[in-house]
């Protein structure tokens, strides 16, 4: 087919991806025309080849057929792995060995938003590559040739690549898992038939709707649920996921959420006895408790910009075995390939729990106490956002702040730290901070309130 020049709507480029309302902002004629234009930069690169998934949206496979007309009129070798998970993907790039690798999925988004996160030559494809397919749509500069598409079931491959971070494993474990009705309920439901120990799998079935919960285990309502699970079932640990299964969010056996923060310092404990010295990488939304546990373990920790495409490339650039982020995106090149994988990180953590010779709960009551935020979003327009944090940035420097510029503001202070930044994907503002009790909380918030209203914003509830 002859793919014609097309206009994207402006609002679905992102950093990290391309993600829109279906019918609105987003529509299958956009994803014809982004596997055109997505195909070109691949041949334009030396690439042949690209893997395509999708997830259980109702919009996903119309998409899907459209992107991959797109792909293949490039001249493309098109390898369709079917419905499953982002991470399940990620691994058939490199199962199947092609240059390139498109999923389409709203990750944790409401039911009708979808989108498409790319990879290319091994490496996240954003930033300044995501409008550049704008330019390429727009003029029809498309490459063409006569490509073909095949179709691959590699999900028993990737269930027993998984099952060899298990291999030996001795534990008898109790778990509750919720994959919330998203891309990974299938996979998970054939992970957990072979996995040691008693597996109780809630919300298991594959539906776009998630009528049981929004699939976002970074919101503490959302693992309620899961919660009540465990405890119905003296369950050791709950493990959700959200709606692609590239982000986890996980409960102990008494019900308390542990944070992606928290989880990854447990996560750093193993990775740094095998590999002392080692570089750990986390984002500036993260608890300083994190970075100063993995300099007492002996590790180099690193704090990063927020971002699974930007943690992905710092930790390519610094050959990290290990690295996370608030949102709950973990990535483990130790024993693995590098990519977020919640599954993997599941199974992962049940592996390093028996190897402690611990429960969760003990773990978590051994990590380094501190009071702190959720992360806290409100809105800023789109055109004001950055501009406020230049403006605070100003200020503090004229005040002799101790600042963190790499992403925001994170600001250290007498008591503790706080941290202010605009969203990369929302017209939203992020802020955050942490401090040894509640009082030095409650004077950081009045610190970032003070900020924002001297940029003429109104804080928000929280911060009051």
């Amino acid at each position: 087919m002859n793919q014609p020049a097309h206009d994207f709507h402006p609002t679905i480029l992102r950093e990290y991806d391309v993600r829109g309302i279906v019918g609105d902002t987003l529509t299958e004629a956009d994803a014809g025309a982004l596997g055109a234009a997505f195909g070109t930069r691949v041949v334009a690169a030396g690439g042949t080849s690209v893997a395509v998934g999708y997830d259980g949206r109702a919009s996903s496979p119309g998409l899907r057929d459209r992107l991959v007309a797109g792909l293949a009129a490039c001249g493309l070798h098109v390898h369709d792995v079917g419905v499953g998970p982002t991470p399940m993907l990620s691994y058939a790039v490199k199962h199947l060995a092609t240059d390139a690798g498109v999923m389409i999925t709203g990750s944790h988004n409401p039911p009708d938003y979808n989108g498409f996160k790319m990879t290319l030559l091994g490496k996240p494809f954003f930033g300044a590559d995501i409008p550049d397919l704008a330019r390429i749509a727009s003029t029809a500069g498309y490459a063409t040739g006569n490509g073909k598409v095949d179709h691959h079931d590699i999900r028993a491959a990737y269930v027993d690549r998984l099952l060899e971070e298990i291999a030996g494993f001795a534990g008898t474990p109790n778990v509750v898992w919720d994959p919330g009705n998203g891309a990974g309920a299938e996979i998970l439901t054939r992970l957990v038939a072979k996995l040691p120990g008693d597996h109780h799998v809630i919300n298991g079935t594959i539906d776009g709707t998630f009528p049981n919960h929004h699939p976002d285990p970074t919101v503490a309502e959302n693992l309620a649920q899961l919660q009540a699970e465990v405890a119905r079932r003296s369950a050791d640990l709950g493990i959700a996921f959200d709606g692609d299964a590239d982000r986890i969010g996980v409960v102990d056996g008494r019900g308390r959420i542990l944070w992606a923060d928290q989880l990854m310092m447990l996560y750093a404990a193993d990775v740094l006895l095998d590999r002392p010295g080692a570089p750990i990488i986390s984002d500036v939304k993260s608890s300083q408790v994190l970075f100063d546990e993995v300099a007492r373990l002996g590790g180099r920790p690193i704090m990063w910009n927020t971002g699974h495409s930007i943690i992905k490339a710092k930790m390519a650039e610094e050959q990290a075995p290990l690295a996370g982020e608030m949102s709950g995106h973990i990535f483990f090149a130790d024993r693995y390939y590098g990519f977020d994988d919640a599954l993997y990180a599941g199974v992962r953590l049940l592996r390093l729990l028996q190897r402690q010779g611990k429960s969760l709960a003990e773990l978590r009551d051994a990590i380094p106490p501190a009071v702190n935020t959720p992360e806290l979003r409100f809105p800023c327009d789109e055109s004001r956002k950055f501009t406020v944090i230049d403006e605070i940035k100003d200020r503090l420097a004229a005040a002799g702040a101790d600042v963190n510029a790499i992403d925001g503001v994170r600001v250290n202070a007498a008591d503790g730290w706080w941290l202010i930044r605009a969203s990369n994907t929302q017209d939203v503002l992020v802020a955050r901070c942490e401090a040894a009790d509640e009082a030095g909380l409650s004077r950081l918030k009045q610190q970032i309130a003070e900020q924002l209203t001297a940029s003429g914003l109104t804080p928000p509830a929280d911060l009051v």
